[in-house]
């Protein structure tokens, strides 16, 4: 099977396709500036030029896609309705008493996902027990509907009390509501656990971008061939059909970082460093993640003010990336970012920007290079963003190089503490840690953030400006599934707990044969959320036959303390379906030499590192061996992405054509 994986980033999409049989670890790649009017168009672009470089039509592609991130970010849903229980049309506006900024006066919640003209009750009501109260009738189900369909509303939410336990009367005014063309959402499908604001909320957020993004994989499916199917990565860091992603598409709002968490656990598989911190610097933002033998997942995630409850990897991100912009506030401090430059009009570099941009201060510190720039099939005009730094620098009384390397270390500063977010504060020492980098930028800022946060060891993966997208090439085909029970442990028998996961066993194959999977090839995996009765929050615990020991284990390991004689409470199971997926193989050469090598030098170049003008050695990645070292400083220039191996770190080539660079910090 032939699989073209493809990363839609805020400056560069990335296509690339496991070359041959896939067993021999060679890839072909190409990367072209993304088109944010039409992401499809820099898509089929991409996927034309592999078709010209030889390739065959490919059997399936999985796309890493950022709609419906952007939408949600810049607050671009379709008019969105909400149908909820009489008395619950205010739980979105009311939420939680949470602040996002406690010691910020003017700080202000999100706007309402869905405005107050367009909420609506309904009667009919569930209690907690699962048992009826009152019951919606067919007649009042079509009223309501006929009334939202009169608002002009595109797509509703409809999260009704305790629909997870009995969802007859959301499936009753979904039909109803469908009836008059409208996208439905039903807060049962999408998340079928307690916390009422919470589960109505991701059906909302689900609902305002899933007409978004069925037009757009539907304009997408239309371009590709008739013989090539279409999957969309998923939070989680599992792969759906694009019919599945049309219908649920709050599932694939991280889907472009999950595919580098992705490649990174298959890297970690042949390396033998299984302790990873993931640092993915792109055109406008950066994501770090955390490995511990396997990614940290998490179902408490807001994006944009709105709180979305599905399973997805444990990531953080800022407004930090190649094209983020500089600028000084009205305080006179220097500020990078969130603003991006951009695929259009891009970085000053790029020859249309104005804006000084991340990429412009490494092109003035010298560390990109601009003739290796996308394997010199982009012209990059340097004179044009050193002269724009020398304004900029002039009119704030500095060196046009001392603005640059502000510039950088602003931004290495959001980066570090974004990586201290997913490590220092779940209870992690960084230097326990191998930083991988990856993204079109990330090898320019790896070694100074490992430093400042005390890691020796950066790895600089093959095709480091399209690892996300090669991660789409590794990822298995995945549905999660929940149940909220809320049992107290010693009432919760292993007879009826195995009903209950009977249950989503049986869900979890029929949604998975539904995306393709035999029924003998599905692997699933059972986890309970549990805690201590009282408690507002849980811990997910693998299933197993001693659960309270797991969960007073995991919850001394999390919190620094336990207390085995309380009640301890089971809340929500959960289930992983996976159906494998046939992966590529990454390249290896096992016969190193016995010593060290001095690899061929392209050449020096001048650069900029701390104030002062250094002579580096210019490397080609390509021409680099398994063997190879170095010592800097050096810049390795590829097609995909720079390296940067500033004065006391020291590089050498592994057996996968890694570059393993030593930071020079020491424990």
């Amino acid at each position: 099977m032939i699989v073209v994986g493809v990363d839609t980033g805020g400056t560069f999409t990335d296509v690339i396709v496991a070359a041959g049989d896939g067993a021999s670890g060679r890839f072909a790649a190409v990367k072209v500036p993304s088109t944010p009017d039409d992401p499809a168009r820099a898509i089929l672009d991409g996927l034309e030029r592999l078709k010209n470089m030889g390739l065959p039509v490919p059997d399936r592609v999985v796309h890493g896609s950022t709609v419906a991130t952007n939408a949600i970010l810049e607050r671009k849903g379709v008019a969105t309705a909400l149908v909820t229980t009489a008395g619950f049309r205010d739980v979105l506006a009311i939420g939680r008493q949470n602040r996002a900024d406690l010691y910020d006066p003017a700080c202000r919640r999100a706007p309402c996902i869905v405005p107050e003209a367009l909420r609506f009750e309904v009667p009919g009501r569930i209690l907690a027990d699962g048992s009826r109260r009152e019951a919606l009738c067919s007649e009042a189900a079509r009223d309501i509907a006929a009334r939202v369909a009169a608002t002009g509303a595109q797509s509703v939410a409809v999260s009704l009390l305790f629909s997870f336990l009995d969802p007859s009367d959301e499936l009753l005014l979904g039909r109803e509501l469908a009836a008059r063309g409208l996208g439905v959402s039903l807060s049962h499908e999408i998340m079928r656990e307690f916390r009422e604001f919470e589960r109505t909320s991701t059906t909302a957020v689900n609902a305002s971008v899933s007409p978004i993004m069925a037009r757009y994989l539907s304009r997408l499916e239309a371009g590709l061939d008739r013989e090539t199917g279409l999957c969309v990565m998923q939070s989680s860091g599992g792969v759906i059909t694009a019919k599945t992603a049309m219908r649920q598409s709050v599932r694939t709002i991280l889907s472009g970082p999950a595919g580098g968490v992705t490649a990174a656990m298959a890297l970690a598989k042949e390396t033998g460093f299984d302790r990873l911190i993931t640092f993915d610097m792109g055109g406008t933002s950066t994501d770090v993640a955390l490995l511990d033998g396997g990614p940290a997942m998490t179902t408490e995630t807001v994006v944009a003010g709105y709180p979305v409850t599905i399973p997805m990897i444990d990531m953080h991100t800022v407004g930090a990336g190649g094209g983020s912009l500089a600028a000084f506030d009205a305080a006179g401090a220097l500020t990078v970012g969130p603003q991006s430059a951009g695929a259009d009009p891009g970085p000053a570099c790029y020859g249309r920007g104005e804006g000084l941009t991340v990429t412009d201060a490494n092109v003035v510190l010298g560390r990109i290079v601009p003739e290796c720039f996308l394997g010199g099939g982009m012209a990059l005009h340097a004179g044009r963003a050193r002269r724009l730094m020398e304004d900029m620098a002039e009119a704030r009384g500095m060196a046009a190089r001392d603005l640059a390397e502000g510039i950088v270390a602003v931004a290495e500063a959001a980066m570090e503490r974004a990586i201290r977010v997913i490590s220092v504060e779940r209870g992690h020492d960084p230097a326990e840690f191998t930083l991988v980098c990856f993204g079109g930028a990330g090898g320019l800022h790896a070694v100074s953030l490992a430093r400042s946060l005390g890691m020796g060891r950066v790895l600089v993966p093959p095709h480091p400006g399209l690892f996300s997208a090669m991660g789409m090439l590794f990822a298995d085909i995945i549905r999660d599934f929940s149940a909220t029970v809320m049992l107290d442990q010693e009432k919760a028998g292993s007879d009826l707990l195995e009903a209950r996961f009977a249950e989503l066993e049986a869900c979890g194959r029929r949604e998975l044969e539904k995306e393709g999977v035999a029924p003998g090839e599905v692997a699933l995996i059972r986890a309970v959320d549990m805690r201590y009765r009282g408690q507002s929050f849980e811990l997910t615990v693998p299933y197993g036959p001693d659960l309270a020991a797991a969960f007073h284990a995991l919850h001394e390991k999390t919190y620094g303390y336990q207390t085995p004689g309380r009640p301890v409470q089971l809340v929500t199971l959960r289930l992983r379906a996976t159906g494998a997926t046939p992966k590529p193989a990454l390249p290896r050469d096992d016969a190193l030499p016995g010593r060290a090598l001095e690899p061929p030098c392209a050449g020096s170049r001048r650069l900029v590192h701390q104030g002062r003008d250094v002579s580096a050695g210019l490397y080609v990645r390509k021409r680099l061996v398994p063997g190879h070292a170095l010592a800097g400083p050096a810049v390795v220039a590829e097609d995909s992405a720079t390296t940067y191996v500033p004065p006391g770190a020291a590089l050498r080539v592994d057996a996968l054509g890694c570059l393993v660079i030593d930071t020079g910090v020491r424990p």
